[in-house]
């Protein structure tokens, strides 16, 4: 597979500063090494510069460095249209605020090519406010409830060509939701899987199950891996922790899956903020990760010492 790396330094859509070092932590942790290893093609395509921030008034009066995240948006929407023409895009970020414009540009990808685009999240929370729902102002909370069409972003943020429909999201590893999110989401058919429902059915059954529906479908599947998705023993770089998350092998599990699977057609790595990291602990982990869903098998799992 041709796979096209493309740094985000974003980090306005987080409270926290740091994310914008993600994609040098993850080239530093030999993403691209792995990747060829496994006798992919990598083309580094370095790291998009920041844009200017566009005019932005709204009544949310808390609502951080609204104008750069929407022009953000706009340019990540744009690139991964882009790119995703003859390659696999993996947007290396930066904070989950770039994924509003990863998502709908390759939405906007799968409507020409006449397929259905499908979203694994891979997070602890579940990004689904709304402009005017959100409490803290932080912009990374809102890339699901944009992609998916909800009202409240015009004219603030660019106009979706192809929202995802929600009924074609799934969830993992959800464990910290607000009210606001949690009453948007039940009127809609976004599938929310727990930490609850991981600890009781086990993460393969949940998503076997998805992947059937995205095969089903004949459809593309974008998968958002957000370094919170991890318990925060394995995975600390991050400025979300919460506590309870995906074990080293449930991770690993879920990538290995997703490459069986065949249908991964691009990839976010967000919120890792190498200044809260362990000698690089969670970068090399990113790595394996990314090596899992791209054909490592679990005897060619390097030895590593932390």
């Amino acid at each position: 597979m041709h796979c096209k790396l493309i740094g985000i330094p974003l980090q306005d859509g987080a409270s926290r500063l740091g994310c914008e070092m993600g994609p040098s932590a993850l080239r530093t942790a030999g993403l691209a090494d792995a990747l060829v290893e496994l006798g992919h093609e990598v083309s580094d395509l370095g790291n998009l510069s920041a844009p200017e921030a566009l005019a932005f008034e709204h009544p949310n009066p808390v609502l951080r460095k609204p104008g750069l995240i929407s022009a953000w948006t706009r340019l990540i929407a744009e690139t991964a249209y882009q790119v995703s023409a003859d390659g696999m895009p993996i947007f290396m970020g930066g904070d989950h605020a770039l994924s509003a414009g990863s998502v709908s540009g390759i939405a906007r990808r799968a409507q020409e090519l006449g397929k259905p685009l499908f979203v694994l999240w891979l997070d602890a929370h579940t990004d689904f406010h709304t402009l005017e729902t959100t409490t803290s102002g932080n912009l990374h909370g809102v890339p699901v409830a944009y992609f998916t069409g909800r009202p409240g972003f015009a004219p603030h943020f660019p106009e979706l060509a192809a929202p995802v429909d929600p009924a074609n999201v799934c969830m993992i590893g959800i464990r910290s939701v607000d009210a606001a999110e949690r009453a948007s989401l039940r009127q809609t058919q976004v599938t929310v899987h727990d930490m609850r429902a991981i600890d009781e059915y086990g993460v393969a059954v949940l998503l076997r199950s998805f992947l059937q529906k995205v095969a089903d479908a004949g459809g593309m599947l974008h998968v958002s891996l957000d370094v919170d998705f991890l318990d925060p023993a394995i995975g600390p770089a991050v400025g979300t922790t919460v506590p309870g998350g995906a074990t080293f092998r449930e991770a690993h599990l879920v990538m290995e899956m997703l490459h069986d699977s065949g249908l991964v057609t691009s990839l976010d790595l967000v919120e890792l903020n190498p200044f809260l990291d362990e000698r690089g602990r969670t970068a090399n982990m990113l790595v394996d990760l990314t090596a899992s869903l791209m054909g490592r098998t679990v005897m060619d799992r390097p030895t590593r010492s932390y």
